[in-house]
């Protein structure tokens, strides 16, 4: 029998309304008050939004929030995580994906591209929360987890246990832990899989004057003149780039994952967000992991990265409608995710928001209080794929 679900008395579009969920996606966004064969949800006082897709972070790592704070990058990762992960177990690395579903799923988040170790375990929490994600197989040179050719077998013989949920996706680092010969053969593996590429790119100057000394040219260039980049490629950060690297990040068709509060908090920079914009790049946000933005509430890094944008006085830059788009519709289009908009026919991927919540309060303009005022105490309920899995 075919579920179906209807949320009564939901406010959308300034009416409330009943919806029809059917089969995983809106039936109908102005249904009658009973509906045949659903189970019902009162959503009285609530309004309802898209979910958030987090496009960059590495779930696992709750497990090292506030273990190493206040460092340079490159400090904080040779001295402090890749030691403290060279002793992860795969139950650890399963008890911290439990923790990191739970928190992003609290505060609105239904998908997650995520880049860490032991991949079994984080596709099986997955599996069991009710989530989306595209589960990284991760690349390097010397860590002791990056088990790269192991892991192209996993591909190989690879069946979701979702029944389309989660992907795989082939995650070289950066380009200071991955050498030319491998990016190359991650970018062809991928290709012929039909797999994505997510990778750090452009996060710090010392990056950038590194990438200059090594191979003649900046990080952008340089995976452009090895033919890594293309529409198939997720790049986290982007902070250090000009203007025509900005360019061929457009032309390419390259997503990038813009991570606020893990720039800042570890001295990366300012993203160039009005660069990226007028070259025509797709733009998403992520919160990178617990252990350098120290949680993963993409709602949370919508404000940071509203706010960080107006800094210098150009306040009508970056308006609340722009990133929430950035947290929403544009991650889940990014992967091809028929979700990130409430519309008749669209995957039902949702939020179900507290109006009687005193941060709510008036409620002039529903996504500005949810980027500018909420938390997660406002989020009453969260659904994917049609699901209630908060």
């Amino acid at each position: 029998m075919m579920e179906r679900l209807l949320l009564k008395n939901v406010l959308l579009d300034g009416r409330n309304r009943n919806i029809l969920i059917e089969d995983k996606r809106f039936k109908d966004l102005d249904a009658p008050a009973e509906v045949a064969d659903a189970s019902y949800l009162d959503a009285s006082g609530t309004a309802i939004l898209p979910a958030l897709y987090n496009t960059h972070t590495h779930a696992a790592m709750t497990l090292l929030r506030g273990y190493a704070d206040d460092m340079p990058l490159q400090k904080w990762l040779n001295e402090y995580i890749w030691p403290f992960e060279d002793r992860l177990t795969p139950a650890d690395i399963l008890r911290g994906s439990e923790i990191a579903a739970k928190e992003m799923a609290a505060s609105g988040t239904v998908f997650f591209n995520d880049m860490y170790f032991d991949i079994e375990q984080t596709i099986d929490v997955v599996n069991r929360s009710g989530m989306r994600a595209a589960i990284g197989i991760t690349v390097m040179e010397s860590h002791s987890k990056a088990v790269t050719e192991e892991k192209k077998e996993f591909v190989r013989h690879w069946q979701d246990p979702t029944g389309g949920r989660i992907r795989l996706v082939m995650a070289p680092h950066a380009i200071y832990t991955v050498g030319e010969r491998k990016l190359r053969d991650c970018a062809v593996f991928a290709r012929e899989n039909g797999m994505m590429l997510h990778i750090h790119l452009a996060e710090t100057e010392s990056e950038k004057e590194d990438c200059l000394r090594e191979h003649g040219t900046t990080p952008v260039r340089y995976l452009d003149r090895i033919g890594f980049l293309g529409p198939d490629v997720v790049a986290a950060h982007c902070v250090h780039l000009d203007d025509e690297e900005a360019a061929i990040l457009a032309e390419r068709g390259v997503t990038v994952s813009h991570c606020p509060c893990s720039n800042m908090k570890l001295g990366s920079g300012i993203f160039p967000y009005r660069r990226l914009m007028q070259a025509g790049c797709r733009i998403t946000l992520g919160t990178d992991g617990a252990s350098s933005g120290n949680n993963l509430d993409l709602r949370e890094a919508m404000k940071f990265a509203a706010l960080l944008a107006k800094v210098g006085g150009r306040t009508e830059q970056l308006p609340a409608e722009e990133v929430f788009r950035w947290a929403s519709r544009a991650g889940a289009e990014a992967f091809g995710i028929d979700a990130g908009v409430i519309a008749e026919g669209r995957l039902a991927d949702c939020l179900l928001i507290d109006l009687s919540d005193i941060r709510m309060q008036p409620c002039h303009n529903l996504v500005s209080n949810f980027v500018y005022a909420a938390d997660s105490r406002c989020i009453r309920h969260v659904l994917c794929d049609g699901k209630i899995i908060l």
